[in-house]
């Protein structure tokens, strides 16, 4: 393993966008990172940034049919052996890619894995501490019957082969919000995922990212993509319950923070 890609989709998010490019190659790690920014016709300001002389990174910018579709094409001019996902408002923490380095190299079996995940806000400071410690109880211990009652893991701190991509699938275009869970799940059928037990990546929730605009959809369509997968009674009214639970908690949320 020589070599790790990272994959990120962006469109108008010039405003994060650097922060992003800056954790990911302020990185200390063993092996040579290769950046692909996938961006959608931006008019922000964007590509003029993209276009600027020394940058660290692959791009390239024109319409799509969306974020699956921006992260498909990026993976497949990825030339790397194992494939990071970090959207343009999120960021990797320091560390994190040696991490992943590590366990890859000590479990040579493990296919993808995922790791522990901070939430942060527009600024950049970590908030929401309580869903975080929840969704790091949970995700100690990998088991498909838990994935499919409930999407505990974090997008940002997942890292996969390449060759088990090829092997599941291409994100699914027709999902707006749980494309990656759906590629979770469809990894998990093939493979189960190796834990690394530290802070890996930080998700940002800000008023105009796309799962903070569409939160109850995001876990109804979560709830059709586990249903796929998953036809147990007991899974879906526990995952039903789940979504119950954490809607509910957004919405004690929205009364005290604005995001």
């Amino acid at each position: 393993m020589n070599k790790i890609s990272i994959i990120t989709p962006s469109f108008n998010q010039v405003s994060f966008l650097k922060e992003t490019v800056q954790s990911i190659h302020s990185q200390k790690v063993d092996l040579e990172v290769e950046h692909i920014i996938v961006d959608g016709g931006s008019t922000d300001g964007s590509v003029e940034y993209l276009k600027l002389p020394g940058n660290p990174f692959r791009w390239v910018s024109e319409a799509d049919r969306g974020q699956a579709d921006a992260v498909n094409k990026g993976i497949r001019m990825a030339t790397g052996e194992i494939i990071g996902w970090l959207n343009s408002d999120d960021l990797y923490l320091p560390g994190a890619l040696q991490a992943v380095a590590d366990h890859f190299r000590k479990h040579p079996e493990c296919r993808w894995l995922y790791g522990r995940c901070l939430i942060i806000d527009k600024s950049g400071k970590e908030r929401w501490k309580w869903i975080t410690s929840y969704k790091n109880a949970r995700l100690k211990k990998f088991t498909y019957s838990k994935l499919l009652r409930e999407n505990f893991i974090s997008q940002p701190a997942v890292f996969f082969r390449k060759d088990l991509f090829n092997e599941a699938g291409p994100l699914n275009l027709d999902l707006h919000y749980a494309m990656d869970y759906d590629l979770w799940l469809r990894f998990g059928k093939i493979t189960p995922a190796g834990v690394v037990c530290r802070d890996l990546a930080s998700f940002r929730r800000h008023g105009s990212s796309k799962s903070e605009k569409g939160f109850r959809d995001q876990f109804f369509e979560q709830y059709a993509v586990a249903k796929k997968y998953g036809p147990s009674f007991f899974n879906r009214a526990v995952h039903r319950f789940n979504i119950f639970k954490i809607i509910t908690s957004y919405r004690i949320l929205s009364l005290f923070f604005r995001f």
